[in-house]
């Protein structure tokens, strides 16, 4: 934990300072790994030292923390971008950092086995984690290149989407095979209900992540607001997800759990939430584009921990870990794929419209314009309706992003369709308000891992 909360303070230092793209995005990848550490040891610590009947809670109260943070976070960046400087955005994580890096070493207290770090190096799953990487780097690569930078049928592409679909063998093989320690057990989703868990994870990663990133640019682009206003556009579906989320997390601490049935419901409202964007066109008011978020707000809200605390339910203490970075790794990549494929259906779609209606000698664009509205350069010329005097060609590039961005609803309310179809098989169960406290470290593991609290 102290050396995750370091790292982002050293990636925030380095971002804020860089005076080169490169230094930037090096910074940025090092903010990465230490951010996905950050989330991912905050659930694991609060399902070491809580009950799984009062884990509930605290993860429902982290989930409030987030969606406020996630709230405010782009409008905070876009009035520092504006007014000041958008070295800010990262300058502001530093005191934050120094705070808690103090609270963390003060006050928390977890038992171990003080496992030396030759030991723990050793143990860690090595083959499958850069199998998994290879997967995951290769194919977001080859998503990301299909199309806009190389055509998808160059053998760039399709070397990096096969060699990394090849490397999902791979990975199986080592988790089965060599790890003595294995990144992901095998044996934890070999139950049906636990497999169902998961898929409502990725569902849940490849949907929410659709909302929060690109409603910002439906609004920015169709609507044609600034970014600060288009952060403020988007707080319904942060409010929501907070007080949902809080609310699912007090109704599983007061109760025996229920999580199945606020699963299923989670799932069913992110659906139609999903599927209302697709009613939002380039005649939808703010108004209307405002009070559709809330669906989508309340479905995610009920998705971020009653699954966590689901899968948790299905193991043993000793596997909570593993199973919880299970379930967020498969959440996170399905995050970063979602993003992905929501900007390739987005540029492919504007390619289509360029081609298919802007293109028409009737509109009278011009060749600069028309470049600047294809698909690998439409997202970074979103405000040119504004520059456009001509009526009709600004409705015309309005209709166009907004017709581009239905496809990319039409893809994520499918992806929470997948949701909704694998949370029938999820097994129900009684949170117990018994609990004995993790130990971590490898001889304790081996011997059970656990000592009574």
């Amino acid at each position: 934990m102290l050396t995750v909360v370091a790292l982002f303070l050293a990636a925030s230092t380095i971002c804020g300072t860089a005076q080169s793209m490169s230094a930037l995005i090096a910074g940025r990848s090092l903010q990465g790994v230490s951010a996905g550490g950050i989330i991912l040891l905050v659930q694991i610590v609060i399902s070491d030292l809580f009950s799984i009947r009062n884990r509930s809670l605290f993860l429902g109260l982290t989930e409030g923390v987030w969606a406020v943070a996630g709230g405010v976070g782009p409008i905070l960046g876009g009035a520092l971008a504006s007014l000041a400087s958008w070295r800010w955005c990262f300058y502001l994580n530093l005191p934050i950092s120094g705070v808690v890096f103090v609270l963390l070493f003060v006050f928390l207290d977890m038992k171990h086995e003080h496992t030396s770090l030759k030991d723990g190096l050793k143990a860690i799953d090595w083959y499958g984690l850069f199998a998994f990487l290879g997967f995951a780097v290769m194919l977001l690569l080859g998503l990301n290149f299909g199309g806009i930078t190389f055509p998808w049928n160059s053998p760039k592409v399709i070397a990096l989407i096969v060699v990394g679909a090849f490397m999902i063998g791979v990975f199986v093989y080592s988790e089965t095979r060599l790890a003595a320690y294995p990144l992901m057990p095998l044996k934890i989703v070999k139950d049906k209900s636990a497999i169902a868990i998961l898929l409502v994870g990725v569902s849940h990663g490849s949907t929410f992540i659709g909302g929060e990133y690109y409603l910002p640019l439906y609004f920015q682009a169709v609507k044609q607001q600034s970014p600060v206003r288009s952060g403020l556009l988007v707080i319904p579906v942060m409010v929501t997800t907070s007080l949902v989320g809080i609310i699912a997390g007090i109704v599983q601490h007061r109760t025996s759990g229920y999580y199945r049935e606020i699963i299923v419901l989670g799932t069913l409202l992110l659906c139609l939430g999903s599927g209302v964007f697709i009613l939002m066109g380039a005649d939808t008011s703010l108004g209307e584009a405002i009070g559709l978020q809330i669906l989508f707000g309340a479905g995610s809200g009920l998705l971020f921990n009653p699954p966590f605390i689901a899968i948790q339910n299905q193991v043993e203490q000793d596997h909570i870990a593993t199973a919880t970075s299970m379930f967020s790794f498969l959440r996170n990549v399905a995050i970063s794929i979602s993003v992905i494929l929501g900007g390739v259906v987005f540029q492919n779609s504007m390619d289509a419209r360029q081609r298919d209606v802007l293109s028409s000698p009737s509109l009278g664009f011009s060749a600069d314009v028309l470049a600047k509205l294809t698909g690998k350069e439409a997202a970074a010329n979103i405000a040119l309706p504004s520059m456009l005097s001509d009526e009709r060609q600004r409705a015309a590039v309005t209709e166009a992003f907004a017709w581009s961005m239905r496809n990319m609803w039409i893809m994520y309310t499918a992806f929470a369709g997948l949701g909704v179809l694998a949370s029938v098989w999820i097994r129900n169960g009684v949170l117990s308000s018994g609990h004995s406290e993790t130990v971590t470290g490898i001889k304790k593991e081996k011997q059970g891992g656990t000592i009574e609290q």
